[in-house]
């Protein structure tokens, strides 16, 4: 009974994840896709440009969520412990990809000046976040900020990291705004997880009140999105300072229920995200090169001429190739793309943790 109950808290725990990978590289996908397609003359949006900008208030936020809400196993235990499962962990991913990101990139990277220019551009990538994997960068860097705050009392340290989002900051070092922009989420899953957990539960127990409630979330939420705001620095109501960051945390929550009503429901389209969730870190790693290349594709031949389909099959591409690419190599020496090879732990792989949850 303990392990089908805990079964179910996890499921949509995947399912939500399934759902934050795939508007992720959604928005990438689309926003590249669009770009591309109005250079080329074939207009600059389409359906899923409406799509990503919905989904802009709550996609990081409930991604970043998630992420916090299993830190609680380690938090406590011993540096070692914790840095090979919060640091380690995403430090060896981070520097694996971003080599092998830049060496897909390597001539405009370097600009002919050679194999030195590559060297300083890695170097350069430990303190400043390169392209797309700023996020699993950011992931061990909250980890660790929050181990040396856990004795803060928790109203101090959720309101200061509330305070940081809402304050307008801006500065030369990307690193430290999008931690000031994104911390909160982290902060917010670490604190509150038990409590999300149980409105996971309450929503499997009460459905129909629960699509109602996200029925009415959407409505607010769509005209957040898309309504002017007069000011250029925040171009919508959703990104007015204080309004977006009520907005994220709703909308986060609104993809807990949402996840929690899809494991409820089951069928295939909650098995194909709950095996994207499973392997979101795979899909976030690999999803950059099948993304630029079927873009690049449909854009010189103009086999697809609307923007909105083309969007919708370069992210197909940029969703499945990783997919299948993580499955082709699992059992192979190029398994280390995508898990952890043992020479890389510093704590022996079954080293015991707080008998809480699965990790995230």
């Amino acid at each position: 009974m303990g392990d089908t109950a805990n079964g179910a808290r996890l499921a949509w725990v995947d399912v939500a994840k399934g759902l934050c990978i795939v508007l992720v590289v959604m928005m990438h996908s689309t926003l590249g896709t669009g770009e591309a397609m109005a250079e080329a003359g074939f207009g600059h949006e389409g359906f899923l440009h409406h799509v990503v900008a919905f989904a802009k208030p709550f996609r990081i936020p409930d991604f970043f969520l998630l992420s916090g809400l299993f830190l609680g196993r380690v938090i406590d235990r011993d540096w070692r412990l914790f840095a090979d499962r919060r640091v380690v962990h995403f430090a060896y991913f981070y520097f694996l990809w971003v080599v092998i990101q830049s060496a897909t990139k390597y001539g405009a990277i370097t600009g002919g000046a050679g194999p030195g220019a590559f060297a300083h551009h890695l170097v350069l990538a430990l303190v400043e976040p390169y392209s797309s994997l700023w996020f699993i960068y950011l992931l061990a860097v909250f980890s660790v900020v929050t181990k040396l705050l856990r004795r803060a009392p928790w109203p101090l340290l959720l309101g200061g990291a509330a305070l940081l989002q809402v304050l307008p900051i801006r500065t030369e070092i990307y690193l430290l705004e999008e931690f000031c922009a994104r911390y909160v989420w982290f902060v917010v899953g670490y604190l509150f997880a038990e409590r999300i957990f149980a409105f996971a539960t309450a929503v499997r127990a009460h459905p129909r009140a629960a699509l109602a409630g996200l029925a009415a979330w959407a409505v607010l939420e769509g005209v957040m999105a898309f309504t002017p705001s007069g000011y250029a620095a925040y171009p919508t109501l959703a990104s007015l300072p204080g309004l977006g960051l009520a907005l994220g945390g709703a909308g986060a929550m609104a993809i807990v229920a949402g996840a929690a009503l899809l494991t409820r429901a089951g069928g295939p389209v909650t098995a194909a995200l709950r095996a994207c969730g499973q392997r979101s870190i795979a899909i976030y790693l690999a999803f950059f090169l099948p993304m630029a290349v079927t873009r690049t594709v449909l854009v010189k031949t103009g086999a697809i001429p609307d923007v909105g389909w083309a969007s919708l099959v370069v992210t197909l591409t940029a969703i499945l190739v990783p997919l299948a690419l993580e499955r082709a190599v699992r059992h192979t020496p190029l398994a280390f793309l995508f898990r952890r090879p043992a020479a890389f732990h510093i704590v022996g792989d079954r080293a015991p943790v707080r008998p809480m949850l699965r990790g995230a």
